[in-house]
């Protein structure tokens, strides 16, 4: 089985007149959700985040209280190296 197993990625925007800090979003990601493979970048206005995780419910949970976030992906990896849709 592939470990961590969910592909998490996703586009976030800041809402009522807030920035978003990218720096800010992967320090708490990387400090508080175990997993790996993390990619946040952007800039005050958007932010492009892809991480590897076994909990992507929890990627999302903390997402929302920063902004909007849309194009959502999680992606089952354990099940694509089997040769099935992720």
């Amino acid at each position: 089985m592939i470990d961590p197993r969910y592909d998490t990625q996703l586009l976030l925007e800041p809402v009522d007149g807030e920035e978003l800090d990218p720096d800010e979003i992967h320090d708490y990601i990387e400090e508080n959700i175990p997993g790996n493979e993390l990619l946040c970048v952007g800039d005050e206005d958007l932010v492009k985040l892809h991480f590897h995780t076994n909990t992507p419910w929890k990627v999302l949970e903390y997402c929302a209280t920063k902004g909007e976030f849309y194009d959502i992906v999680v992606e089952d990896m354990d099940r694509q190296t089997r040769g099935l849709k992720g």
